[in-house]
């Protein structure tokens, strides 16, 4: 097997000979350490064999002395394959071509659909996506995927409440929901409004309903503050209570905050790695070797290959590599308990309402242990306190519903 590579790199013919000084021709050939294989007689005075390229050119004076004729009949080989394909190179590069232009424009872009975008804000999100480099007759390997896309649309975009962004072939469709839609009309059945925690009332706002407490009273949980009934009491009229009903209302929180704290910072410097994965190969096409970096995060962003309509076995790979340092922040005491407080606010914020106002704050405890700044902190919130709690078929006489 392994010669007949060597042959084939070589390149061989295969010669037939015809005279009467056969034998006298091989044992020459022979003698002058000329390799031919696969001899094979036709009748008494012709002969067929094959051997090497470069050993054919010297046959002929062995053959005028032993008087033979020789003819070449076949040539075959890695030397004449490539001349072959050289003749015919218009044609392989043409189909080349035209092979390489349909799978480049089976990875580009060729649409952008966004759906439930008002025309002010597919405006915006046009000139957001030509920003980003997502735009008609862009290569899809260079463009962000679709997660990176819908990250930064949510972020850079103050109108948009959520995106979806999908790629179907050689289009992006984009599903948009924006902020401050109109609500459709509740359609509620007869309630009460009650006090869904202790507090201190200090608004009211009723739009439809009977108030039953005041500004300045004091409720617990679960007490009635708007009644749906009103009328006789035998045999009264309900409506569903609406309107807003705010309280001052209490909170403590505990929270720890160390005085010096180690975090991970990018300082701007990458490396950029180009690969293609052809089933679970990787094989790297531009930046090899190991990163320079000692410490470094990798972010891999993968594009499938698409021909026509079908996805090939093949992605694109582009891998950034950040360098990344350890940053050591210290605060002093007073920074720290500064720095506590708005955690405490901001942990406080996270299980309120987004209409929710801190008035107030305190601090109950302070502690330095550990290495570490501990406060207990009580707030005063001003919230909405009103819940909706649907009427009974029996009217309760008194104003207070449940006390738990």
């Amino acid at each position: 097997m392994k010669n007949q590579w060597i042959e084939f790199l070589y390149g061989r013919v295969t010669v037939r000979v015809s005279g009467k000084g056969l034998e006298r021709f091989l044992n020459a050939l022979t003698k002058n350490g000329l390799h031919i294989w696969n001899v094979k007689r036709h009748g008494t005075e012709t002969i067929t064999f094959k051997m090497r390229v470069q050993d054919a050119l010297k046959i002929r004076r062995f053959a005028r002395k032993s008087d033979c004729k020789i003819s070449f009949l076949q040539r075959s080989g890695l030397p004449f394959l490539l001349k072959r394909l050289w003749k015919n190179s218009g044609f392989m590069l043409g189909a080349a071509a035209f092979l390489f232009i349909i799978l480049l424009l089976s990875n580009m872009v060729w649409g952008i659909e966004i759906k439930g975008a008002k025309p002010a804000t597919e405006y915006q999100i046009r000139k957001e996506l030509d920003k980003m480099g997502v735009k008609i007759g862009k290569v899809q390997f260079f463009v962000e995927n679709v997660e990176g896309i819908q990250r930064q649309l949510t972020n850079n975009i103050g109108a948009l409440t959520w995106v979806g962004v999908e790629l179907k072939g050689t289009t992006y469709h984009l599903q948009v929901v924006e902020k401050n839609e109109p609500k459709k009309p509740e359609h509620l059945s007869p309630q009460n409004l009650i006090a869904k925690k202790k507090a201190i009332i200090v608004k009211m706002f009723v739009e439809s309903g009977q108030k039953v407490v005041d500004i300045n009273d004091h409720v617990e949980k679960g007490q009635l503050l708007v009644s749906g009934a009103f009328g006789q009491e035998e045999n009264p009229e309900v409506t569903a209570a609406k309107g807003e009903v705010w309280g001052e209302t209490w909170y403590k929180s505990h929270v720890e905050l160390p005085l010096v704290t180690k975090f991970n910072v990018y300082n701007g410097k990458e490396e950029q790695k180009h690969s293609l994965l052809i089933g679970n190969l990787e094989v790297p096409i531009w930046g090899f070797g190991k990163p320079e970096f000692k410490h470094y995060e990798i972010e891999k962003n993968v594009h499938k290959v698409r021909f026509l309509k079908w996805d090939l076995p093949i992605s694109y790979i582009n891998k950034t590599i950040r360098e990344r340092e350890v940053y050591q922040r210290t605060y002093s005491n007073s920074e720290a308990e500064k720095m506590a407080l708005e955690l405490a606010k901001k942990q406080i914020k996270s299980t309120l309402d987004e209409d929710a106002m801190i008035k107030d704050e305190k601090i109950l405890h302070k502690a330095m242990e550990n290495g570490k700044v501990k406060l207990d902190i009580h707030f005063k919130i001003i919230e909405n306190i009103a819940v909706g709690q649907p009427i009974s078929k029996e009217i309760p006489d008194d104003r207070e519903i449940n006390n738990d």
